[in-house]
């Protein structure tokens, strides 16, 4: 198969099956809670968890630099696999905190072959309009992440257990059609024999360097926003007694997102990758800045719609950032080099979940999200800084 959008449409199509794992946990939170007898705080421990794990191993990925010494293709399909076997240990009857934990620690370490090797495969297919590109993957990304709260909200899959069954089974299936039909990539370039020190060489180009920080900004930001989307939509529903439909509205408000990568996609051929990416990350950003005046706006409608638009601008920048992150690496490093800005944006994400976990129970439920425009404020500096 040699048609570059049947490629694209299938690499898309694997990513967003194998994504879906990511919040499969935080989609049946409740029902975890329920059965292993867990904290509120739940939900900040095992997204972080998920995060870690990622984070380790993209680690490991970068420092060995697997996708660009094997082919990337292979590595999917295991990683999705095994990431898919991880997923169903949240079945075990004899689950305690520490055993999810380490499960969700297990299932992120193998994702770490998913998303990011997914972008070093659609890069190998697409020298020319790679953000366009990524942009179609991401918004994968951003569907596959929603999933499961859709899977919660239907009758169907009511029962928890289901929606664990179901997300593992599209890993599987998404790891086995990118093995099945998309080789190794026509600009692919095999990277050179394993050296340690090769992962150091990535952040010596200033542009590459810029784009990594603003990414790291935004990413401040992103995973905080989309785990406590329930924590949202559970704090106005207590403040004026509504009946919201909250995983329904959580797969919304995540899952619009994939159109916002889409669009900005488009908008960035007209309007440059950089400025573009700059435009979303300000308006992510002032979104975070107002966001108490719309919880006090006791009209749903407004609310729901304000969260809408958040939830796209809030991602519509990540293609942006690994498309200048993928044009600016090393030919030979840029699998590694996808991989390790990945790496330390999501280790980033860890803290700033953490410190929403701590400030919904010592701090105004309301105004406590206004502290993820710290993310965005430091990304917009380093994408404006001026180079010597």
């Amino acid at each position: 198969m040699k048609n570059p959008k049947w490629i694209l449409a299938i690499i898309v199509i694997a990513q967003f099956c194998g994504i879906s794992l990511w919040f499969a946990g935080n989609g049946v939170l409740d029902d975890l809670r329920a059965n292993f007898d867990l904290s509120v705080q739940a939900v900040g421990h095992l997204t972080s968890a998920v995060q870690f794990g990622f984070i380790s191993g993209t680690l490991l990925f970068a420092i060995f630099t697997i996708a660009d010494r094997f082919s990337p293709s292979r590595v999917f399909f295991f990683s999705a696999l095994v990431a898919g076997i991880c997923n169903l240990g949240l079945l075990w009857d004899g689950n305690t905190l520490w055993s999810l934990l380490i499960t969700r620690f297990l299932t992120g370490f193998f994702l770490a072959g998913i998303y990011p090797v997914g972008m070093k495969i659609s890069a190998d297919y697409f020298e020319k309009g790679l953000g366009k590109s990524l942009s179609f993957l991401v918004g994968a990304l951003v569907l596959g992440t929603a999933l499961p709260h859709l899977l919660k909200s239907s009758t169907f899959f009511s029962n928890w257990v289901w929606v664990i069954a179901a997300t593992s089974g599209l890993a599987f299936l998404g790891g086995l059609i990118i093995l099945l039909f998309v080789p190794d990539g026509p600009f692919r370039k095999r990277g050179n024999p394993f050296k340690l020190l090769a992962i150091f060489s990535i952040f010596r180009n200033p542009e590459l360097k810029s784009a990594a920080f603003g990414y790291f900004g935004h990413m401040w930001e992103l995973y905080a926003f989309w785990a406590f989307i329930p924590v949202m939509l559970k704090t106005y529903q207590d403040l004026y007694g509504k009946a919201l439909s909250i995983s329904f509205w959580s797969f919304l408000i995540i899952g619009i997102g994939s159109i916002g990568c889409v669009v900005g996609g488009y908008v960035s051929q007209r309007f440059g990758v950089k400025r573009t990416a700059f435009w979303s990350l300000l308006l992510s950003c002032l979104c975070c800045l107002l966001s108490p005046f719309f919880f006090y706006i006791p009209y749903e409608t407004i609310f729901l719609g304000f969260l809408l638009f958040w939830g796209m601008v809030v991602i519509s920048d990540s293609p942006l950032f690994s498309t200048m992150v993928a044009n600016n690496a090393d030919s030979v490093l840029k699998g590694s080099a996808l991989t390790l800005v990945n790496c330390i944006g999501f280790a980033i994400t860890i803290f700033s979940i953490q410190l929403l976990n701590y400030l919904q129970i010592n701090f105004s439920p309301t105004s406590m999200y206004t502290i993820l425009a710290i993310g965005p404020i430091l990304g917009l500096w380093a994408l404006n800084r001026k180079r010597t």
